[in-house]
């Protein structure tokens, strides 16, 4: 059964699952959806096409599914989707995506964002993703699973980082972070591979194949296309196709010194 405050504002259209817990003076928007277990703390709001999944918990003062804070915004919103047992911490911004009816802004399952984090229009988070406070991500930025980013960084809009990534505190994020690597610094540079989240993930085998292929593409004198043909040439392990496929694939370029 549910426990709804009084105080609590629910628009007509909202769609409420079960056992779901909402506190005093927390706003649910008429196009909102909450699944089974859901906790809407004091203050808080959900606002827009927003779906949150079952067992998600937003905290006092958060603001989820507000309009994008797009100077191209024209009063269009997609949808936002939230997962299943996400944890929203207090005064985090989750913003609606932009212009187009069939965009997205998605943040999948089992996150922690922490407070004061913002999460722009059309994100795409993964699942298992830690945003410490203060965490900021502008547009389009995408985030793969098991990634951390530290407190205080600000990630630039269409930038994407790969799974099991560790961003440092107080970074600059500018360019794209390949899959299972450490960046830090303003502007963020990798500093190797994110060896204590592998170790917690993979086995011993994968992480030595990881080493190489990191030596061999950001530790080369050849060019990184080349160095990264060799690789695909020598190796068949899965992780490193993911890593140097993701390299291949970079839009924005992947900040690295050659002296690493």
């Amino acid at each position: 059964m549910s426990n709804i405050a009084k105080t609590a504002i629910i628009e007509d259209g909202a769609i409420i699952g079960k056992d779901v817990e909402i506190g005093d003076f927390a706003f649910v928007g008429s196009h909102v959806k909450l699944g089974d277990g859901v906790k809407v703390f004091q203050g808080a709001q959900v606002r827009g096409d927003t779906k949150v999944g079952d067992n998600t918990q937003i905290h006092s003062y958060a603001v989820v599914g507000n309009f994008p804070q797009d100077v191209s915004y024209k009063g269009v919103c997609g949808e936002l989707i939230i997962g299943k047992n996400n944890i929203i911490r207090e005064y985090v911004t989750i913003n609606l995506p932009t212009l187009k009816q069939d965009k997205k802004t998605i943040l999948g399952d089992n996150n922690y964002i922490m407070a004061y984090c913002h999460i722009a229009h059309d994100c795409i988070i993964g699942n298992n993703v830690i945003l410490a406070n203060s965490a900021t991500l502008a547009g389009h930025v995408e985030i793969g699973d098991f990634t951390v980013v530290g407190g205080l960084t600000p990630i630039h809009q269409f930038v994407k980082i790969g799974e099991s990534v560790m961003i440092g505190g107080a970074s600059a994020v500018s360019q794209d972070i390949p899959h299972f690597c450490l960046a830090e610094g303003n502007r963020a540079k990798l500093k190797g591979l994110n060896l204590v989240g592998l170790r917690r993930r993979f086995q011993r085998d994968d992480i030595n194949e990881l080493k190489r292929a990191y030596k061999a593409v950001f530790k080369s004198s050849k060019p990184i296309k080349e160095s990264i043909e060799e690789v695909l040439r020598e190796s068949s392990n899965e992780k490193v196709l993911k890593f140097c496929n993701f390299i291949k694939q970079t839009t924005r370029g992947i900040p690295f010194d050659r002296h690493l």
